[in-house]
């Protein structure tokens, strides 16, 4: 079955500790309703640094990129409407969702 990256880009975030808690959890349940379809399901993504084409490192990040989950559907337009359902969407963030293509020779 193809895999699919959502990638999270941008999102507010929360005012307050209890937003947080009350966003994370609806997250949880939206991953937790993935089953078996998800296949890497929340990769967040810290201290960022970028490596450029000289060889010079810089402290951060090109792009909003926060994090990804793989998953496994039956088609774009199947992942499509699984990433829509993201609670990510409900804080201002937008979703990238890219099929992953198998390389020859790998498994």
């Amino acid at each position: 079955m193809p895999q699919y990256i959502i990638t999270y880009l941008g999102g507010d975030k929360p005012s307050s500790p209890e937003e947080g808690k009350q966003h994370f959890a609806k997250y949880k349940e939206w991953l937790s309703s993935l089953g078996d379809s998800a296949v890497s399901p929340a990769n967040p993504l810290k201290n960022t640094s970028t490596v450029n084409s000289d060889g010079t490192v810089t402290t951060g990040g090109t792009t909003s990129m926060s994090g990804f989950t793989i998953i496994e559907a039956d088609s774009m337009e199947a992942a499509l409407l699984i990433a829509k359902g993201c609670p990510f969407l409900d804080i201002g963030g937008s979703l990238e969702v890219s099929e992953l293509i198998q390389m020859p020779g790998q498994k």
